[in-house]
């Protein structure tokens, strides 16, 4: 196992097809697909390597979830990893999440690689 990931996104079955890709590359995935506000609760559950968020659905929640996470001291320095959004949704997010990592989902894999445990 490389480590875990708990991915977030806002539509149950697309959650669960990206979640089977990022499980093919060797990690342990969690999903929230509700509420983000249990976020919080399911990384103090699950302690993963990273938080990965999807943008291209209610990319405001994922916004509101990923700033949630940066303000609470105990997860301020877990790595978020924005996927896909269109550019303005993107732009949006970078400027309040400066320190976020921004990809697709083509290249979740590769980018998620940077914080895989070794073997």
């Amino acid at each position: 196992m490389k480590g875990k990931v708990l991915l977030v996104h806002w539509n149950v079955q697309e959650a669960e097809i990206l979640a089977n890709m990022i499980r093919a590359c060797g990690w342990e995935v969690a999903t929230e697909t509700a509420d983000g506000s249990r976020v919080g609760r399911k990384v103090k559950e699950t302690r993963p390597t990273a938080v990965v968020i999807y943008l291209a659905r209610q990319p405001s929640h994922g916004r509101e979830t990923g700033q949630a996470l940066k303000d609470l001291k105990a997860t301020s320095t877990l790595p978020l990893v924005f996927v896909d959004g269109t550019p303005e949704v993107v732009e949006r997010t970078r400027l309040k999440m400066p320190t976020a990592i921004f990809t697709s989902t083509e290249k979740l894999p590769e980018t998620l690689s940077k914080f895989a445990f070794t073997d």
